[in-house]
């Protein structure tokens, strides 16, 4: 321990991470705390030991005190890539590369806190408009990063993430689900294939992925079984376990199929919806070449793929189906999701709702009324 630059400084020696992958061992000095501070130096030492209890009890042999940046680089996000779908990978990229890089980079694994996260998540919801959904999602990355440093042993102790809170932000905007009316115009509207791209996922719920991932052979003319779900160029499973169960297709959307398949000739193999080259057609590219024109012209909004996969777990609600068949026909693996977030509860239900309310008020129950009324003016 020693006095320099006004302050109490100490020097030790630790292993230290290289960029060669190795540790090497280095002599380093910290900044304890200021004289005026401090003034003593018995105090200072007391400070010192505990600032050196991490590096005494470190069991990481150096990798703890790798960078984050270089971290995630080098081990994190290779392992994400073999582990998960192309685009959580490209999910987690895009969020360190956003909101945690200029933050974190160079910050070594071992001395991140549960402080430093609460700090770094107020900072980034007072610097940004992002919901707190997306907080939600910075806060899961980092937590995954700091799980896997553990797991790898360069960290040694609770992950620091357990325990940041999720500052209070903008509620992300509500979702949207077809009506069945929108539908029909959209279908009345469109060319092929946007037309039966549209009727097959209003009323299967077909993610948008496993529309481009469909084929011809999986399909019996009542059912598809999904077996394939596509994201830009790659080619993979479906989502869950679940989301492989078989679809079934009712009546008007075979009458869509049929027509579009007898329009390429009767093919029975290949991919239902594909380019001229054969390749699973770019979903996008229609919406933006096609269908949002199109609709826009006819004074319909777009809400994007998604709003069908919601409109048809509100249609089929409406119409008495029990959520727990719907649950099913959406291939969701939780109950809650389909009961949650994707049945939509429209005015006209609720000015229904109450309609019912006010037949079952008889005239007893009104005169009942009347009469507590008539008690509380006297």
């Amino acid at each position: 321990l020693y006095k320099a630059y006004g302050a109490w400084h100490v020097r030790y020696r630790e292993n230290v991470w290289q960029k060669d992958g190795t540790t090497q061992r280095m002599q380093l000095s910290k900044r304890v705390a200021t004289l005026a501070d401090c003034p003593r130096k018995g105090d200072a030492w007391v400070l010192a030991q505990q600032m050196l209890g991490q590096v005494n009890s470190d069991l990481t042999g150096g990798s703890g005190t790798m960078p984050l940046g270089v971290f995630l680089k080098t081990v994190y996000l290779p392992y994400v890539q073999t582990q998960k779908r192309p685009s959580t990978f490209k999910g987690y990229r895009d969020i360190w590369q956003r909101h945690l890089k200029s933050r974190l980079e160079d910050v070594r694994i071992r001395e991140f806190r549960t402080w430093d996260g609460e700090r770094l998540m107020q900072s980034i919801a007072s610097t940004t408009d992002l919901t707190g959904t997306s907080l939600r999602h910075i806060k899961a990355v980092l937590s995954g990063i700091f799980t896997h440093a553990r797991r790898t042993g360069a960290l040694d102790g609770v992950n620091p993430m357990q325990g940041v809170s999720i500052p209070k932000a903008r509620e992300s905007e509500d979702t949207y689900a077809y009506s069945l009316d929108e539908i029909y115009r959209m279908l009345t509207i469109l060319p092929d294939p946007a037309a039966t791209v549209i009727a097959t996922a209003a009323f299967t719920g077909l993610r948008k992925g496993e529309l481009r991932g469909i084929r011809w052979d999986h399909y019996t003319g009542t059912s598809l079984s999904v077996m394939h779900s596509v994201w830009n160029r790659h080619i993979g499973e479906p989502k869950t376990r679940t989301s492989k169960a078989p679809v079934p297709v009712i009546r008007p959307v075979a009458v869509f199929l049929e027509r579009y398949r007898s329009a390429l000739g009767n093919p029975q193999t290949g991919w239902i919806f594909a380019t001229p080259k054969g390749r699973p057609l770019h979903i996008d590219n229609l919406t933006r070449r096609t269908i949002q024109p199109a609709l826009k012209g006819a004074g319909i909004e777009w809400h994007g793929w998604h709003a069908f996969r919601r409109g048809l777990a509100t249609n089929l609600q409406r119409l008495g189906v029990p959520i727990k068949v719907a649950q099913a026909i959406l291939r969701h693996a939780e109950f809650g999701t389909t009961a949650n977030l994707y049945v939509k509860t429209v005015d006209a239900d609720a000015v229904e709702a109450m309609a019912k309310l006010e037949t079952e008020c008889n005239d007893r129950a009104m005169a009942a009324f009347a009469g507590l009324a008539a008690d509380v003016v006297n």
